[in-house]
């Protein structure tokens, strides 16, 4: 017999004349993981938000443990038990990993007046321990992690709190292997121990793998809630999207082709944990680059874009012009899609349209003016280009859900029109149907000619879009590969690990 946990009974939700939740009704129970999943916007994170105290509904009730649950903030949902993963960056920067852990509980570390740092730190390690991340220092300051570490900081802390129900909302999309490992053992002991995980992906094989049961939100509206034995890839699929989506998202010739041109070079190229590189992208060429979070690829793309400056080696163009800042980049006619959206990639405190119009200013205007008129049209050009769901492009950014984010991310390169792309994991947190459409994307940009570096995680990413595909392990390019239908995601694997 389920036990029922949270009950959520006819919850409303509206952003101006946005509705993202109508009529909700939901309900976990104890010893399961429970799954949400649809399209960026169709109301998954506004849900769990108003469970975790984060926001309020307009209108509805939630029963908690059999009583009226309606908590004022985040910190009192804490308190009840109700903790939440977010998908973005949820530490706070300056403070070491231990503060981060037990913010808001400092007061339990402090006695006359004074605040026992020892105790801190060895809480901390323990909370580290606990949660299998003994990698990282207790005594770091959480700004010098990796964006991967950080989110395990964040794992530490929620799980410090005991909590019934713990919400991870994209959090795994972050994490490499064994990071979602460490995630997926965590949830575990959550099951076993008669816990709730409310668990949003949208990766419909990491969802079929680690729920028992999955409820399906499209435009705001519950679709339907699945048990285990209805799992199928083009069921969820269908009530995603409303329509039949095809399994095949990626370029259809399994032929590698290029231009004879070279658009940029890296030449032995040294820098922390990189060690000698040397790439070239051809004009028309994707280039897909795979490895571990750690292996030093996504410090390939920022040393390539002139974010980073390596100790040794140089990177140029074909013409000869060398990358010496990411200014020099942009005036080259280079665009980077960072992977840290809130932190690398947008402003998240500026509007959608500032966002989109930012690296096209000087050509919008006649000199120092800017028509207002010419920006509104230029960002809703892209914005709908990207089909970014949004209240308008003076929408703050922040406002929006992670895949929307990401969506206006792209929108800003792509509107810019650049020779040079630079995508650090380009689909992070988009949905399958906009998934398709960025790959759709890659080869109109591939057919003009640019030239494309894509970084990524997810190995049958790379091996469905890359014409040339390049293995970086501990800050080594440990094999290259052309594009061919004998590829597989085991042979890239053993040069990966």
């Amino acid at each position: 017999m389920r036990e029922e946990l949270l009950k959520v009974n006819q919850i409303n939700k509206s952003f101006g004349p946005t509705k993202a939740l109508v009529n909700v009704d939901f309900t976990a129970y104890r010893g399961e993981v429970h799954g949400l999943i649809g399209e960026n916007g169709s109301g998954k994170s506004t849900v769990t938000t108003i469970i975790a105290g984060i926001q309020k509904a307009d209108s509805g009730e939630m029963i908690y443990k059999g009583e009226h649950y309606d908590p004022k903030n985040a910190l009192e949902a804490n308190a009840k038990g109700i903790c939440y993963l977010m998908q973005e960056q949820g530490t706070f920067e300056g403070i070491s990993v231990a503060a981060n852990i037990f913010v808001g509980k400092e007061e339990e570390f402090v006695k006359n007046g004074l605040m026992n740092v020892g105790e801190l730190y060895r809480r901390a390690r323990i909370a580290l321990d606990r949660i299998g991340a003994s990698h990282i220092n207790e005594k770091e300051n959480t700004s010098r992690l990796t964006f991967e570490d950080r989110k395990l900081v964040e794992i530490a802390r929620a799980m410090e709190n005991d909590p019934e129900i713990l919400v991870v909302d994209e959090t795994s999309t972050a994490l490499s292997k064994s990071g979602r490992d460490l995630m997926y053992q965590v949830m575990e002991k959550m099951k076993e121990n008669g816990k709730c995980v409310i668990f949003i992906s949208h990766d419909i094989g990491e969802v079929k793998a680690v729920c028992d049961y999955l409820t399906v939100l499209r435009d705001g509206h519950l679709i339907a809630t699945l048990e285990k034995q209805e799992f199928s890839d083009d069921a969820i699929r269908k009530l995603m999207v409303g329509r039949e989506v095809s399994e095949n998202f990626y370029r259809e010739d399994m032929h590698a082709t290029c231009e004879k041109e070279i658009a940029i070079r890296m030449e032995h190229v040294t820098h922390g944990l990189l060690k000698d590189i040397n790439m070239e992208i051809h004009k028309g060429e994707i280039v897909g680059l795979g490895g571990l979070t750690d292996s030093g690829m996504h410090d390939i793309g920022k040393i390539f874009f002139g974010l980073t400056q390596p100790d040794i080696g140089k990177v140029e163009l074909g013409d000869g012009t060398r990358i010496d800042s990411s200014l020099t980049a942009v005036k080259k006619n280079m665009a980077y899609v960072a992977k840290d959206r809130d932190k690398e990639a947008l402003i998240t405190a500026a509007s959608i349209k500032d966002n989109i119009c930012a690296p096209v200013l000087p050509r919008l205007g006649k000199k120092i003016f800017v028509s207002s008129k010419t920006e509104k049209q230029y960002a809703q050009k892209w914005a709908d280009e990207l089909k970014t769901k949004m209240q308008d492009i003076n929408q703050y950014v922040m406002y929006l859900s992670g895949g929307n984010k990401q969506k206006v991310s792209v929108a800003k390169w792509v509107g810019f029109g650049a020779d040079i792309y630079i995508f650090d994991c380009p689909t992070r947190g988009i949905d399958i149907g906009v998934k398709a459409d960025i790959y759709k994307l890659l080869m109109k940009l591939k057919s003009e000619g640019k030239a494309i570096l894509m970084i990524s995680e997810e190995m049958m990413e790379i091996i469905g879009m890359a014409d040339r595909t390049l293995i970086v392990k501990n800050g080594c390019i440990t094999g290259e590969f052309k594009r061919d239908e004998g590829l597989t995601e085991d042979k890239l694997i053993e040069y990966i690990i």
